[in-house]
């Protein structure tokens, strides 16, 4: 148990996907919550709450750099590589639609589960390295 509360790259990865899925549970419920406004708002909530939330327990418990990185600088820098994130999501289903315009759904979920894994590896790098 020591070695998963430390500084070493495997533990941070570790506690890294425990925030991502922690995360995605709360945009799922606050999703829900406000779907009676539409689900674009809903959505947009959702994001920014979520994000806020992953951004904050980063700090503390994945990176434990509460004592070096502000509040504000967590939320600025993280926000913007989330904003990246969304980015290279949107563009990678924007292509999927061009180059493979029949493709299924099933198969769509698949490439978007694959692109999503690659961002959040990307994500984990660059808050390891740059951020906390």
């Amino acid at each position: 148990m020591t070695y998963l509360r430390g500084d070493h790259a495997f533990p941070q990865l570790i506690r890294f996907a425990l925030v991502g899925g922690s995360s995605n549970v709360a945009y799922v419920l606050l999703f829900f919550a406000m779907h009676g406004i539409g689900s674009l708002w809903a959505n947009v909530a959702g994001s920014i709450v979520s994000t806020i939330i992953a951004n904050e327990l980063h700090r503390q418990l994945t990176f434990h750099a509460s004592d070096r990185v502000g509040w504000f600088t967590a939320q600025i820098e993280g926000g913007g590589l989330a904003l990246v994130g969304l980015g290279i999501t949107t563009a990678g289903l924007a292509a999927l639609d061009l180059w493979a315009p029949g493709i299924g759904g099933t198969m769509q979920a698949a490439a978007i589960l694959a692109i999503t894994a690659a961002v959040g590896g990307l994500r984990f790098v660059a808050l390891r390295g740059w951020v906390f």
